[in-house]
């Protein structure tokens, strides 16, 4: 590894550093990240005035706060999304919705890694397009790990260019175009934005806050960046938290056939409680 930065970061030092976040929130950086890791940290490690990594590192293993640590995470999560990303995801939430509307319980919907809240409000305009359902029976989750992108998902202004793959009539309803200074961006309406609770949230926490169970779970391209054992005890966490006949969605390079017998497909990167029919 170059030592030959403005900023000192040898192999010791990213392994440290891969250590840390593992041990922090379970996601396992493979050897190829090095130079992702220091590109993402090294702003920070200049904002704080020092000259090596290594200093870095033992400021944070010394913090006794929750602050520095969260400026670490931030920098090494990714965040990839889009409105309506995998479209068959949200025709079969439509349809799976359309069946249970009419029931007394809420319909809940928890998106698990939401990001900077694109999928949340896909989310929530799918259902909300629905004529049949009450909004007043509907209740839309969303988390995320990293404080930033919880942020930009709450304030739910984009940049018009992303929202240009929705249908015109999506925009027209549930979007206001920025005009002025803020022109070239959309925002979602304030009653869409305030359908939704937003949590940070860590899947792998040693215990998990009592929210119920959901009807469908969106926890896209997360387990990607965990190992086989975490992947395989969020799975069992998140079985926990379904509905006998609730859906799990993940995304589309995950495979979980080896990691979980919780679950059974029932269509793309879609799966259902393998015992749901026991469980009604």
């Amino acid at each position: 590894m170059s030592t030959e930065r403005d900023i000192k970061f040898t192999a010791a030092d990213f392994r440290r550093l891969r250590q840390m976040l593992y041990q922090r929130v379970g996601i396992s950086l493979n050897d190829s990240k090095s130079h992702m890791a220091y590109s993402r940290l090294a702003k920070r490690v200049r904002q704080l005035g020092m000259r090596q990594f290594a200093d870095y590192l033992d400021l944070l293993e010394k913090s006794e706060g929750e602050a520095e640590w969260q400026h670490f995470v931030n920098a090494l999560t990714t965040n990839l999304t889009a409105f309506f990303r995998e479209p068959h995801h949200f025709d079969l939430l439509r349809l799976h919705a359309m069946e249970r509307v009419t029931q007394e319980r809420h319909y809940r919907v928890w998106s698990a890694a939401v990001s900077t809240g694109e999928e949340a409000y896909s989310i929530a305009m799918t259902l909300l397009s629905l004529p049949q359902l009450n909004r007043q029976k509907l209740e839309l989750v969303a988390s995320d790990i990293d404080t930033r992108v919880l942020s930009q998902a709450a304030d739910g202004v984009y940049d018009a260019e992303r929202a240009k793959v929705l249908d015109s009539s999506l925009l027209k309803r549930f979007f206001l175009r920025g005009v002025g200074h803020n022109a070239g961006k959309v925002r979602i309406r304030r009653e869409v934005r305030e359908q939704l609770s937003f949590y940070q949230f860590n899947l792998v926490a040693a215990e998990w806050p009592d929210m119920g169970r959901f009807d469908v779970i969106f926890c896209r391209n997360v387990l990607i960046y965990f190992d086989k054992p975490t992947q395989a005890a969020i799975l069992q966490r998140l079985a926990a938290s379904l509905q006998p006949d609730g859906l799990l969605f993940l995304g589309h390079s995950e495979n979980i056939q080896h990691l979980s017998d919780a679950f059974q497909s029932c269509g793309r990167t879609a799966y259902r409680l393998a015992n749901h029919n026991m469980r009604r």
